[in-house]
């Protein structure tokens, strides 16, 4: 059996955690309880009631709990997965494959201790957050990134991949961008802030995913090992968060929330065609590095 290292306990404490958290949100979904109540304001507002997510909103605890779906029967088979291979084989590709899950847990762990309204988990949140961030510095400081480059058999950026970085980038803008332009110019608040104060996917998506993006493309161009790293972990992001999203969309209907049409099209339909792209260039990029 091979020796554990450190960064290893810490993907095995990440995954108790995050199989802990996303139990105990599943668990949440009951629509009997809820209650309303006038927010900070003064709107009325509608809260879910029960379990973990008792004081969020209606219209976002079963969001929350669609990701929480998503975590637990996708993203934790796939990072045990990647844990176990890379502890086997410690090679180039199994630690961009670990990176790449990593870093789609501190997304997870960010929106959610960040976002949700403080309940009793919040150090469980804490811990996740800052497990996942560590371990994602820790196994981006430990890859050889010129290795890295001179194993890829693939000429990065390629067309495709500029696209698709230049569309993403400038996609995740344009998503979001019309929620908060008109709240400006009236001087209002979002329409679905509701119990909260901030909207943290919007900080995310266009104050960090976006600008990485851009990033990493020049990054690509000047043939640095460190824009394939990042290109790894935008794509996972993208693929992960277009099957998220019609289960979060799901979970909403479930509940009796009306969905519009259009925003399935546009905003829910933009994600998920993104992913298939994202799909399938993260394919190609594991495949293209040498063993």
């Amino acid at each position: 059996m091979k020796r554990l290292h450190g960064i290893d306990v810490l993907g095995i404490f990440t995954i108790l955690l995050l199989i802990f958290i996303t139990i105990t949100g599943l668990l949440s979904f009951n629509t009997d309880h809820s209650y309303s109540v006038i927010n900070q304001y003064g709107n009325e507002v509608r809260l879910f009631g029960n379990g973990i997510y008792t004081h969020d909103s209606y219209f976002k605890a079963p969001i929350f709990i669609g990701s929480d779906f998503t975590m637990l029967f996708l993203v934790v088979p796939l990072m045990i997965l990647a844990l176990v291979i890379d502890i086997r084989n410690r090679t180039l590709i199994s630690k961009l494959a670990l990176i790449a899950i990593n870093a789609v847990v501190l997304y997870y762990a960010t929106s959610i201790a960040f976002g949700i309204v403080y309940n009793a988990y919040h150090l469980l949140y804490i811990a996740l957050f800052s497990c996942s961030l560590f371990s994602l510095v820790t196994l981006i400081i430990g890859i050889d990134t010129n290795a890295l480059q001179n194993a890829l058999n693939w000429q990065l950026p390629s067309k495709g991949i500029r696209t698709f970085l230049l569309l993403s980038g400038f996609s995740l803008i344009i998503a979001w961008l019309p929620d908060i332009i008109p709240t400006i110019i009236s001087g209002t608040t979002l329409p679905l802030i509701e119990v909260y104060t901030t909207e943290i996917t919007y900080v995310l998506d266009m104050g960090i995913l976006s600008p990485v993006m851009f990033i990493c493309l020049i990054l690509l161009k000047k043939k640095n090992g460190l824009g394939i790293v990042i290109l790894s972990i935008i794509l996972s992001l993208c693929v992960i968060i277009g099957v998220m999203l019609p289960i979060q969309t799901a979970f909403q209907m479930i509940a009796g929330i009306e969905v519009p049409i259009m925003v399935l099209i546009i905003k829910v339909g933009m994600f998920v065609l993104l992913a298939a792209f994202a799909a399938y260039f993260n394919i190609k990029l594991f495949r293209s590095i040498k063993k």
